[in-house]
């Protein structure tokens, strides 16, 4: 597995990892479509490489994709599910179907932590809707629940 930096020629890559995010339980309750269409989620995805925009994808040696993960800023009025502040920036992570269980999101998560501290980012922001098993790693990792948004934890990362 290879980890690099995500770039604007990623996209197709992160909205499919978005598409895994969005329906983690494995129901799919989100098509392609519906999530391009919704401006809550869509704009996760939209513009993606915008100034702030940061991310990774795993890959195999043949440049198979494994899943993605990202950052964005948004602001107060456009804030997403996992939104602490304007400063922070929230973290998305997908991986894609055949590849759970195998240190992919563990990748993901330290090569994007990475570079928000080569950054010098205050910490990275996300969300967990209850009963995902990310909520595990995420833990390990040292995020801490920071806030409630219905069914779902805001966690934060302080770096």
């Amino acid at each position: 597995m290879i980890i690099r930096g995500a770039t604007a020629d990623d996209l197709s890559v992160l909205a499919a990892a978005a598409y895994e995010a969005m329906n983690w339980s494995g129901e799919a309750r989100f098509t392609h479509e519906q999530i391009m269409r919704t401006p809550e989620l869509s704009h996760y995805l939209e513009g993606w490489r915008r100034p702030g925009d940061f991310g990774v994808v795993a890959e195999t040696a043949d440049a198979v994709p494994l899943g993605a993960a990202w950052c964005r800023i948004f602001a107060v009025e456009d804030a997403g599910y996992g939104f602490v502040a304007p400063e922070i920036p929230e973290l998305t992570i997908g991986v894609l179907p055949g590849y759970r269980g195998r240190g992919v999101g563990t990748a993901l998560m330290e090569g994007l932590i990475s570079q928000g501290v080569s950054k010098g980012l205050q910490a990275i922001s996300l969300s967990v809707k209850d009963g995902n098993r990310a909520r595990a790693l995420y833990e390990c990792l040292a995020f801490r629940k920071v806030g409630r948004n219905g069914g779902s934890d805001t966690l934060l990362l302080e770096l």
